[in-house]
């Protein structure tokens, strides 16, 4: 009898314990390293740089709720919070996340260091289109025959930086569609509202990505609209191609040749300036000029359980009649290792 009642205890126990044992919290560590050698070749000057030292910690506290800590130690130089946020996900096909993070806006914004292509990122990754900020998002995944994801949130407009004092009746929003098609083909639109000063910017966003065995091809286009006429809209174009071939016996376990034709017109940040500094009397100006840049080169892909590339680029850059270059944005060399663990 006493052994049926501690059998019976048992019993009872066991869903508690398979529920402590399922909520067990996980914690992840990676990071990303990205040394690089650049060589202007009209100057003839070069430099060492870190251009990226980032460390993030991410895991799940419970099988629907997730986290995510992510900061940048060398980010051109400084110290910058990335990602911080909390996602629930209380069926597979919806999530919701609050905290920082990247918007969900354009393609190629989204890719993480590890992920881009090439060694430096598009003018739509860069000026136009890169957007970090504080908010709130809720992402569904519909599966008519292929996925489709949509992403939509609303944000301060503020940064991780700027939150304490910040207080606004003009919240930003950023929404994305992405159809992956069986063929091989992503097809991306998004729309994206911010404010930096007291003037609203619209872009819109649509691109394709074509990926089959190795080799990948992708167009993305962008138009960023500015209220009251305060500046001329902005057109950004974006487009590469790159082939994996795998090596046998070699150092490297792939090499890829690739090349990027990417684009933008006169631009600016949608801050007002007077006398060089940002001033609220002030106006819009160019803060990036009209330019196009052809980048051609190949990446070597070393072995596992790193992941390791080394990138050797050339960016031959175009600038009009009227546009300054600015010290970074001229005809360089680069050689890059980047190490992802």
């Amino acid at each position: 009898m006493k052994d049926m009642r501690w059998t019976a205890l048992g019993l009872m126990l066991l869903p508690c314990w398979c529920v402590a044992q399922e909520l067990k919290p996980t914690v992840n560590l990676h990071g990303t390293l990205r040394g690089k050698y650049e060589y202007q070749t009209q100057e003839k000057e070069g430099r060492f740089e870190v251009r990226t030292a980032r460390v993030s910690v991410e895991g799940d506290v419970t099988p629907i709720v997730s986290y995510k800590a992510e900061i940048d130690l060398c980010d051109e130089g400084q110290i910058k919070m990335l990602d911080a946020y909390t996602r629930i996900k209380p069926w597979k096909s919806l999530q919701f996340t609050i905290g920082q993070e990247r918007v969900p806006f354009t393609i190629d914004a989204h890719r993480s260091p590890h992920q881009q292509y090439f060694a430096n990122r598009s003018f739509i990754a860069k000026q136009v289109g890169n957007v970090r900020d504080v908010g709130a998002e809720v992402g569904y995944t519909f599966h008519p025959g292929f996925p489709i994801v949509v992403r939509a949130g609303l944000f301060n407009g503020s940064g991780l930086t700027n939150q304490k004092d910040f207080w606004t009746s003009n919240i930003n929003f950023s929404s994305k569609v992405v159809a992956m098609l069986p063929c091989g083909l992503d097809v991306e639109a998004s729309v994206q509202k911010v404010r930096p000063s007291d003037i609203n910017i619209i872009m819109w966003d649509c691109g394709l990505t074509y990926h089959r065995s190795g080799f990948i091809a992708e167009v993305e286009y962008l138009y960023k609209h500015y209220a009251d006429k305060a500046f001329h809209p902005v057109h950004a174009f974006d487009g590469f191609v790159s082939y994996d071939i795998p090596l046998r016996k070699c150092l490297f376990i792939k090499v890829s040749p690739l090349v990027r034709y990417d684009y933008m017109s006169d631009h600016s940040d949608g801050k007002r300036y007077l006398n060089g500094a940002v001033d609220p009397d002030g106006c819009l100006i160019v803060n990036d000029y009209k330019r196009s840049r052809i980048t051609s080169g190949v990446t070597l892909s070393f072995g596992k359980p790193f992941i390791s590339d080394l990138r050797i680029n050339y960016e031959k850059y175009f600038y009009g009649r009227d546009g300054v270059p600015k010290v970074s944005e001229r005809d360089k060399i680069v050689v890059e290792v980047m190490t992802r663990f």
